[in-house]
């Protein structure tokens, strides 16, 4: 089975590292702001930077729909894209350290199985008491969606929480998340087989993904849910850096496990439950940036790894959102086509360009 790298802690004196890990972040993050500005000034009617920047820090615009194109509705869709890349980032970090296997994912646990599962459960709105309380989501309109996706990923990790208390083994537990996700999306493979063709097409424009939908009041909502599971990661990067050793060496080192991987489970949750219910499941970016992180950081510690990928995260969302919708024009492109066809022959090519990266995978 594959397994996540190894931490390899710097010998003293090792600058040369820790400037290469500086030069990285720095980067990220002028690269982010940058990417960030463009986002908000490209769309199917141009907005000169020059005043984005000067919306963003206050002033007033010279044309006063550029204001409101920004405000209402650029603004809410880059800060989606920004948060939601950068959670799941982190997500896929802590799961793949978590359960040592490079192809973990935030959705690996079914998060994103169960929040498919409320949102099908209020699309479809069956009879009887399910389906008063689902047509009264429904009547909701966007919040019903969210409120439904949001219970369902909970009542997955519910589960899933509930079962790691007769769990030892994190491998085990990875198996039983993957059967979960399975079950809930059979469930809702079920569902749509009863649906009307005009709300399965509305669960399926939902599973495309998209950071065009939120607004204003939804990232009151996201943003310190985000916040919250972004925090509880780089609290717990000690931690972290001792489960890549494994857990019996962990144990050795006077680490609670069973907490840690608590911890860590409700973190993810947080993370890819949040982005899931406003977005849709974001596909790509949990598995692969956490690799790309590690070939541009040299290093599987987290003390670095976890803010490198929040920006790298928060960089490949904006690419992905831009992409999405090309300059000049109002057509858009699916997010998760756009993820998967744009992004995986990058990381691919970037991977097997890199022997690090590659033992990386491999080991």
């Amino acid at each position: 089975m594959a397994t996540a790298p190894a931490a390899v802690p710097d010998a003293p004196g090792a600058v040369r590292p820790r400037r290469r890990r500086l030069a990285v972040v720095l980067a990220l993050a002028a690269g982010t702001a940058a990417l960030f500005v463009l986002t908000v000034a490209t769309g199917s009617h141009r907005v000169p930077v020059a005043e984005v920047a000067r919306i963003l820090l206050g002033g007033t615009a010279d044309d006063p729909r550029w204001t409101v194109i920004v405000e209402q509705v650029r603004l809410p869709r880059a800060l989606t894209a920004a948060a939601v890349g950068a959670a799941l980032a982190v997500a896929g970090v802590q799961m793949q350290t978590l359960f040592r296997n490079a192809l973990a994912d935030p959705f690996s646990l079914g998060v994103s199985s169960g929040a498919s599962m409320g949102v099908a459960a209020v699309v479809v709105g069956t009879g009887g008491v399910a389906g008063s309380f689902t047509g009264n989501l429904a009547g909701l309109g966007r919040v019903g969606v969210v409120l439904a996706a949001s219970l369902g990923a909970a009542g997955v990790l519910a589960l899933v929480l509930l079962l790691s208390r007769w769990v030892q083994s994190a491998v085990t537990l990875l198996v039983i998340g993957v059967m979960i996700g399975s079950a809930a999306t059979a469930v809702v493979g079920v569902m749509l087989v009863y649906a009307r063709p005009e709300r399965t097409q509305q669960f399926v424009m939902w599973g495309l993904g998209s950071f065009s939908a939120t607004t204003w009041p939804d990232l009151h909502v996201m943003l310190p849910v985000i916040g919250a599971g972004l925090l509880t990661a780089l609290l717990t990067a000690k931690r972290l850096n001792a489960l890549l050793l494994g857990e019996d060496y962990a144990r050795t080192m006077g680490l609670n496990v069973r907490r840690s991987r608590d911890l860590a489970l409700l973190g993810t949750s947080l993370l890819a439950g949040a982005a899931t219910a406003f977005c849709g499941p974001v596909a790509f970016l949990g598995l692969a940036v956490p690799h790309l992180t590690r070939v541009a950081l040299g290093t599987s510690d987290h003390r670095a790894l976890i803010p490198a990928s929040m920006l790298a995260g928060a960089f490949l969302a904006l690419a992905c959102a831009l992409l999405s919708q090309p300059p000049g024009t109002d057509s858009v492109l699916p997010l998760n086509a756009v993820t998967s066809l744009f992004g995986a022959p990058v990381v691919i090519a970037f991977l097997i360009r890199s022997r690090r990266g590659v033992q990386g995978v491999a080991s």
